[in-house]
């Protein structure tokens, strides 16, 4: 048996040996208004074991009925995937005794996944820094039923809260073909990213919504046959999942060289100690005891059903990508910062309908408008500002009203705060509005040189960095005012004659 707390001094040349094999098991709650048998709500938050129903409870005499929409999301994925889709559907009951599983069994599907095959492009840096790009291969993604939640209060006592049970799922099962924690972590990141422009998951790994189990073995490089694999059970953060993969290689690679046995069981991630700990034996297929069920009738994927699920994909991000680069002649790195995160390309492309200044817009989105944003503010879409008045704000920048550095800093503040106003009102209130009238401004840059001679002939013997002071001097007597611009070139201007 192997010791439950891995010593972390395996040297690096010992897990050297070892060629590290990993498959993942992602769990996707679907964005379904109800649960996937029941018409209970599917909302998170609510208070707990209210989002129930004789149906949920399994109560007899209860029959379900499958949501139709949870069906063309997961179709959905498939997709996205180059999956091949299942026409004909069959739900059977996985059976096991949990608490948090009111009817004793899980609805889910055994023969006939939903989608087969396919795969997940990924890019991440190897072990010498070098990038690489490869294609994570799907063995298929099923739809099922999620179980209620255990709550342990630490005091030998659990409570359960049904509102999760019913809830839809598709579970996304690789093939054990990922190689390292890094390539496990551009996976997940990946897979977050395509249910989120899909629109079919939040992607919110804090609040379960999106989870991960990994399989995780080892074995001599050159050997054909795969390691016993271990299971370590509900992830919830990327860099979580990476921890585990490292703790469980070194658990098992020491296990092996000091003549230990690796027993096939569910472990668990203790982020705390960094150590995986085991939970329990892990069943075998047989175990689960799956047959049909006999409340569901098979689905059938039409083949109309499918040409028009297919007919209403967004998307996606490669797509975005390209367009963001091409159409709105954006620099690569701007275009792929946007299309990473599916709500700044969407925010980008509502204020692109109403300016064609698209690298202002690109800059103000990756920097003031993006340094307001919280993680849930971002996922539900709750930007600063609105489009109308970023793109308002773009327009008084590019007319020469005001600069950008006066406008980020001075208006954008104001704006968030008092979105009733709109950028030019503000900037008359605070009289930031520039000055770019050449005769006031010629006087100020007269007296300005008048009262700085010393410094004027010191500029006209080649102290040229003494324009940015006669510049800041224009811009005292203005209040600010002065376009910065129009005050260089007069200024320029007039120190230009001899001396």
């Amino acid at each position: 048996m192997v010791s439950e707390t891995a010593e972390k001094t395996v040297s690096a040349g010992v897990l050297a040996k070892y060629e590290l094999v990993i498959g993942l098991e992602v769990h996707c709650q679907l964005l379904t208004a109800t649960k996937i048998f029941a018409a209970d709500s599917n909302h998170f938050g609510s208070e707990p074991n209210t989002n129930i129903s004789v149906i949920t409870l399994g109560h007899p005499g209860t029959l379900p009925k499958l949501n139709r929409k949870a069906v063309e999301l997961a179709v959905r994925m498939g997709l996205a995937c180059r999956s091949a889709i299942t026409q004909y559907n069959i739900f059977a009951r996985k059976n096991y005794f949990y608490p948090d599983l009111p009817k004793g069994y899980q609805l889910s599907q055994d023969k006939t996944p939903i989608c087969v095959g396919g795969e997940v492009p990924v890019k991440f840096k190897d072990a010498n820094g070098q990038v690489v790009e490869k294609a994570v291969l799907l063995h298929h993604i099923h739809l099922e039923e999620d179980a209620g939640k255990s709550i342990h209060d630490g005091d030998w006592h659990t409570v359960l809260d049904y509102n999760r049970a019913g809830t839809p799922l598709i579970e996304m099962v690789t093939d054990p073909v990922i190689r390292s924690a890094e390539e496990a972590a551009a996976y997940l990141t990946e897979v977050r990213r395509l249910v989120r422009y899909l629109d079919i998951c939040d992607g919110n790994m804090e609040e379960g919504s999106l989870r991960c189990d990994v399989n995780v073995s080892v074995r001599l490089w050159g050997e054909e046959e795969f390691g016993t694999k271990v299971e370590i059970k509900n992830m919830n953060s990327i860099r979580n999942v990476q921890r585990a993969i490292e703790s469980e290689q070194r658990r098992q690679v020491e296990a092996i060289e000091t003549g230990g046995t690796i027993v096939q069981e569910t472990r668990m991630f203790d982020a705390h100690t960094g150590l995986t700990h085991g939970m329990r034996m892990k069943e075998t297929m047989n175990d689960y005891r799956y047959f049909p069920d006999p409340d569901l009738s098979p689905v059938v994927v039409s083949d109309e059903w499918l040409a028009e699920i297919r007919a209403n994909m967004p998307a996606l991000p490669k797509e975005r990508y390209e367009k963001l680069l091409n159409h709105y002649g954006l620099p690569e790195y701007d275009a792929a910062l946007l299309a990473d995160v599916k709500e700044l390309a969407d925010y980008f492309e509502a204020v692109g309908q109403l300016t064609t200044h698209y690298k202002a817009v690109s800059n103000w989105i990756m920097g003031p408008v993006k340094a307001q944003l919280s993680e849930k503010s971002l996922r539900d879409g709750q930007f600063p500002l609105s489009v109308e008045k970023l793109a308002e704000l773009i327009s008084l920048v590019d007319s020469g009203k005001v600069s950008f550095s006066t406008a980020s800093q001075r208006i954008f503040p104001v704006l968030i705060e008092q979105p009733e106003k709109s950028p030019e009102q503000v900037a008359q209130e605070q009289n930031l509005l520039q000055n770019s009238n050449t005769d006031t401004l010629q006087t100020l840059v007269d007296e300005v040189l008048a009262a700085w001679p010393d410094k004027v002939k010191e500029y006209k013997k080649g102290k040229k960095g003494l324009l940015g002071l006669f510049v800041g001097e224009v811009m005292k007597k203005s209040k600010g005012s002065a376009d910065p611009k129009l005050t260089n070139e007069l200024l320029q201007k007039s120190l230009s004659s001899p001396l």
